[in-house]
């Protein structure tokens, strides 16, 4: 059963490669969605797939990558919409 992963990841996660380190993530899952920077230099998820390879996706951006610091990760299960079509960075 597909489901869809909406997170919003707090501390020194802008300008350390965590875009791409969460694209290459999801990639490997084969889930769909995307990554993105925000304004309050928090970094926003969105993804869809099987909850297995979500809730591995999920534990991945708990660490970041190693110049990354994680501060919080507020996270929200709901149902897949299909919406997506691969996993990317938006701008």
């Amino acid at each position: 059963m597909e489901k869809r992963l909406s997170a919003r990841i707090t501390g020194r996660v802008q300008g350390v490669g965590f875009r791409h380190f969460t694209t290459t993530r999801a990639q490997r899952l084969g889930l769909t969605g995307w990554v993105r920077n925000e304004a309050d230099g928090s970094v926003r998820l969105e993804a869809e797939g099987p909850k297995d390879d979500l809730n591995t996706l999920l534990d991945a951006v708990h660490d970041g990558p190693s110049s990354a610091r994680v501060e919080n990760v507020n996270a929200d299960f709901n149902e897949a919409e299909g919406s997506f079509q691969g996993f990317r960075v938006r701008r």
